[in-house]
């Protein structure tokens, strides 16, 4: 019997490597996987279909999830159904992290124009005035907002998103905007709110951010 603990491994990793095992075992030996939320209990008992095999999955905790593959009664003449195929079928197994003081972990808004929307570019300040204000009114609030390009203009002075943006500020929420961006628009001394950011450090919050939301 193989066991395989894929507690706190995001999607799609905990059908990925289950699929690797029971290739390796030709699927005539018992395996079992520990997962940590019924999302990915599901994945892997479609890929137990997928694979010919049945699932016995068994609940221990909250946080806590066996799922038991059942060793192929046809071995290696199983079906062999491409990776692809199963992760497109996956659903999304990754754990939103808890908030902490009203702040949602991993949760980044990204804003690259000073307008929401197209054609219509008054429409589109009153657009993008009005989500920044309903952003700054959920809970819980995003940890991260970055601007660039024409966002930049919403950070900087004359914008009508600035307390808006100084009251997520207040609350924790990092507020960041390109310093490219600030310098090409003649705004780099007229910053309102949150500090200046370069690429390397935008790259790093978007790559590195569980929700990326852009209006």
């Amino acid at each position: 019997m193989k066991q395989l603990d894929m507690r706190g491994k995001a999607c799609p990793m905990p059908v990925i490597e289950t699929k690797k095992i029971l290739e390796e075992v030709k699927k005539a030996e018992e395996v079992r996987v520990l997962v940590d939320n019924e999302i990915a209990v599901q994945n892997l008992t479609k890929l137990a279909g997928h694979e010919g095999m049945k699932a016995v999955s068994e609940k221990h905790s909250d946080k806590e999830f066996e799922v038991t593959f059942l060793p192929s009664e046809s071995g290696a003449d199983g079906p062999n159904v491409p990776a692809e195929k199963i992760l497109a079928d996956c659903a999304d197994c990754s754990v939103p992290a808890e908030p902490e003081n009203g702040i949602a972990r991993g949760r980044v808004v990204v804003i690259a124009s000073d307008r929401m929307g197209e054609p219509e570019e008054e429409l589109g300040k009153i657009l993008i005035k009005g989500f920044i204000y309903a952003v700054s009114r959920q809970e819980p609030l995003p940890e991260t907002v970055i601007f660039y390009n024409g966002g930049a203009k919403l950070t900087a002075e004359g914008s009508e998103s600035v307390e808006d943006l100084k009251y997520m500020a207040e609350q924790g929420v990092e507020i960041l905007t390109c310093g490219t961006c600030l310098k090409h628009l003649g705004l780099e001394d007229k910053l309102q709110v949150g500090t200046v950011s370069n690429m390397y450090e935008i790259a790093e919050k978007m790559t590195g951010a569980r929700v990326v939301i852009r209006p």
